[in-house]
């Protein structure tokens, strides 16, 4: 099945995977994720808050996987953009990660199906401390979602941790 929407994603969402880069500077903040509890994250299991870890001082996310997982994390509904780049960017910290821990964001259309976009330009692996990730999401005009869905996939095992989470809007380029 996820081979389905990935070959679709492709065809329907080229752009999306033409120029994967950070924000420009004339993005806007549509969405932000203050992480000073676990409250709102949909997936619970192996994620607990760590008050101690932080890239800004109120704690973070801290995710523990001995197995490949996805973690959702937030959903958003009710956003109103088209014709521009929907931008998910979060702050990741790692631990012994063996494999690759990534961004991932999902939008469903109405009608259309659900697409992905993923950071894979750069995953991050083995100890690092915190960095910046991003990905985009290209949207033409005409092109709304109902619903995105804010998720970090680990494939493999180790430890992440998750700050500092928004949903941003930029211009196409």
């Amino acid at each position: 099945m996820l081979k389905r929407y990935f070959v679709l994603g492709l065809i329907f969402f080229f752009p999306l995977f033409a120029g994967c880069q950070k924000a420009s500077i004339d993005s806007e903040k549509i969405k932000e994720f203050p992480i000073s509890s676990i409250d709102g994250v949909i997936t619970r299991s192996d994620v607990t808050f760590d008050k101690g870890v932080s890239s800004d001082g109120n704690g973070s996310l801290r995710i523990d996987v001995s197995q490949p997982t996805t973690i959702r994390l937030f959903e958003v509904r009710d956003i109103n953009i088209e014709n521009a780049q929907l931008i998910y960017r979060a702050r990741l910290k790692t631990e012994n990660i063996k494999g690759q821990a990534y961004l991932e964001m999902w939008c469903v259309f109405p009608g259309m199906g659900e697409y992905f976009s993923r950071s894979l330009q750069s995953p991050l692996s083995g100890t690092l401390d915190w960095t910046t990730q991003e990905t985009p999401f290209f949207l033409q005009k005409g092109q709304k979602p109902e619903l995105v869905k804010l998720n970090v996939v680990i494939n493999g095992q180790g430890t992440v941790w998750v700050d500092d989470i928004s949903l941003l809007k930029g211009p196409l380029k």
